[in-house]
């Protein structure tokens, strides 16, 4: 009798548990960028959101939750509850984060679930029209001409945007000044304004700005030239031989989001990302669709994290 009763309690379980999962989504998904509006990461957020809401049968409404070079929202993400309704737009920065920072409230590996990538996407040295630089060569030269006279922008310490600097410094023996900035928008504002001079800022926010003359390109930071602008060198082939990064674009979950969720997620992420219309979206920001697997995904961070620790322990930089 104990037996029928506990197989019965447990076949009921099943069917309960069958059902909550079925029922999934049941309300708005909350999606948050841990940066301000108009920059790369926000662009990326937007443009997915739109096409999985459908699919999904529910809104997914993006809110921008910036602050500590994308720790802010990503921690509170790793706090929240892992039901499939809280998702963050994660960032190469932070990968960096993970070794840059003395202190953070949560984990990158352990507190948060891979759900899918989204694009990968190169970094460009850009400067203000005004600099008299139209090349790497002449830049570095500019620079060690004036050294410590030289600003330039990021998207705030941590970044992509940041480290991509550090490592150009530590690879050319320039010596700038950092002027972070809280996201890509405000630094491009003041980039394009002329407050500072130069920036190694992720394509998809800078390209329109470098198509319109705004900005000059010098580099791009990837090893093969981007097609959108096929007169601008990698920095390898600009004189710094070894150069390479990559930024990246990709969601995350709080950890123990039921597997079936993550799965659907990915699903309808993967098929937006090969639809023409996206795919020409991205590309039009500077971006890649990649649609990867979560364990692909889960993968690759790993590797992030173990990359940029050897450039932040080179560069010295550490943010208490």
């Amino acid at each position: 009798m104990r037996s029928f009763i506990a197989a019965t309690t447990l076949a009921a379980a099943l069917v309960s548990g069958s059902a909550l999962a079925q029922a999934w989504p049941s309300k708005p998904i909350r999606y948050v960028v841990p940066f301000p509006p108009a920059g790369a990461t926000d662009i990326t957020a937007r443009i997915i959101a739109d096409k999985i809401a459908g699919p999904l049968g529910q809104p997914v409404v993006v809110e921008n939750r910036p602050g500590a070079a994308g720790n802010v929202g990503s921690g509170e993400v790793a706090k929240s509850a892992p039901d499939g309704y809280t998702l963050l737009q994660c960032t190469v920065a932070q990968s960096i984060s993970a070794t840059l920072y003395a202190k953070l409230n949560y984990d990158l590996e352990k507190d948060l679930t891979p759900v899918a990538m989204i694009a990968l996407v190169p970094n460009v040295m850009e400067v203000n029209p005004a600099v008299p630089a139209r090349s790497v060569a002449e830049f570095i030269a500019l620079a060690k001409g004036k050294p410590g006279k030289i600003n330039f922008a990021s998207a705030g310490g941590g970044t992509s945007i940041h480290m991509s600097a550090e490592m150009f410094m530590m690879m050319t023996g320039v010596k700038m000044v950092h002027v972070p900035y809280k996201g890509s928008g405000p630094a491009l504002a003041d980039l394009i304004g002329g407050q500072v001079d130069v920036m190694f800022d992720n394509l998809t926010s800078s390209i329109g700005f470098i198509k319109s003359g705004k900005l000059r390109a010098l580099a791009v930071t990837t090893a093969t030239r981007y097609p959108e602008l096929p007169d601008v060198p990698t920095m390898q082939e600009a004189g710094v031989p070894g150069y390479e990064a990559t930024a990246w674009f990709g969601m995350l979950a709080p950890k123990d989001t039921p597997r079936n969720v993550v799965a659907r997620i990915n699903a309808e992420v993967n098929k937006a990302l090969g639809q023409a219309d996206v795919k020409e979206k991205l590309a039009q920001q500077g971006a890649v669709a990649s649609a990867w697997t979560p364990e692909r995904f889960s993968e690759f961070i790993h590797n992030e994290i173990a990359k940029w620790g050897k450039v932040v322990k080179a560069s010295g930089a550490k943010v208490e």
